[in-house]
């Protein structure tokens, strides 16, 4: 693992805009001190607003995306992508850096990101990660070793049908890894296999992974909202795309020569436009599936992002004017 890249100062403080007045938050000030800020939580509750109001009141905040299908070109609407005119407004990163075609991996995410990093903090500017994919956010805020991807050796071993089978042979190969798993977990069984036998270092080597929090350089700001209030706003953004043109994006998408690689194809929207295009399925059949799609990976977020100790929590259905000044004060005043 590399060590993380030393702070640059400014030769100038910033010029600060105005802004509102802040008024009490429990539990902010934990942002102190970080040069860098992360607003995550689940997709619609709010973070690209934020970010995008942190980064138009200091001339100093530019913004990484953390998603992993932003980094698509093309795909704009379902993605939420921020618009032409926002990304001219405040300088955006890690968005369009590929093709469709392509299956963008982990580790390409995370060489891209200490480049971005890397120039912001040559400029003696200040980060805020935005982004509700959390593999990305811990691979580079954590600096993970990813294993790779061995398909040909996962073929030979998902042949083998007794799952018992598989983790005695895990026990053999890594009983570190073995120890940390259930034999009936399949899918963590013949992923540690096949990076066993693939890569020749046992699966354990690479590290605790996801299981360990360590101390971080980043703040980490998370937004919550009721679930029901995120559903709903789920439904009317997903509206909101298919008014947009989403429907169209995806019918391109679909038409293009090169075609779409396994990873945007899993996109969730997409997946559900692309039944709907390529092979029939009603359109009205076709949204309510992405819709309850969408809130279901939502669930999934809030479990991957509350099992993370270092997140300061705020509620996201404050006044935005007064959530922007707290944030401002204990992260941006304090880092």
């Amino acid at each position: 693992m590399t060590e993380p890249r030393p702070d640059v100062p400014t030769a100038e403080p910033p010029q600060h805009r105005e802004s509102p007045q802040p008024s009490s938050t429990p539990g902010t000030s934990a942002l102190a001190g970080a040069r860098h800020l992360a607003v995550v939580g689940v997709t619609a509750s709010g973070k690209s607003a934020l970010a995008l109001s942190l980064a138009r009141s200091r001339p100093d905040v530019e913004l990484v995306s953390i998603d992993s299908m932003q980094v698509y070109r093309g795909m704009d609407i379902g993605t939420a992508k921020p618009s032409a005119a926002e990304r001219a407004e405040v300088p955006h990163h890690l968005i369009d850096l590929a093709d469709p075609s392509e299956d963008f991996t982990v580790t390409r995410f995370q060489a891209a990101f200490a480049e971005a990093l890397g120039a912001v903090e040559a400029r003696g500017h200040r980060a805020v990660l935005v982004g509700g994919t959390g593999l990305y956010l811990r691979a580079v805020i954590d600096d993970l070793e990813i294993p790779g991807r061995y398909p040909e050796v996962r073929e030979a071993i998902e042949a083998e049908a007794d799952s018992e089978a598989l983790h005695r042979r895990l026990v053999e190969l890594d009983p570190v890894a073995a120890a940390r798993m259930e034999p009936t977990n399949r899918r963590r069984v013949v992923r540690a296999l096949e990076v066993c036998l693939g890569s020749g270092r046992s699966f354990s080597s690479y590290g605790p992974g996801l299981e360990a929090y360590p101390p971080t350089r980043f703040a980490l700001l998370g937004l919550q909202r009721p679930v029901e209030d995120t559903a709903a706003r789920i439904a009317t953004r997903f509206d909101e795309q298919l008014a947009a043109g989403f429907v169209d994006e995806v019918r391109a998408l679909a038409a293009a020569p090169a075609g779409l690689s396994r990873n945007a194809r899993q996109a969730l929207g997409y997946r559900e436009l692309l039944a709907h295009v390529e092979q029939g399925l009603p359109l009205d059949d076709a949204v309510e599936q992405a819709v309850s799609g969408i809130r279901r990976f939502a669930r999934r977020q809030r479990s991957w992002f509350r099992r993370d100790p270092r997140i300061t929590w705020v509620d996201a259905t404050q006044d935005p004017g007064r959530l922007l000044a707290v944030v401002l004060r204990d992260w941006y005043e304090c880092g």
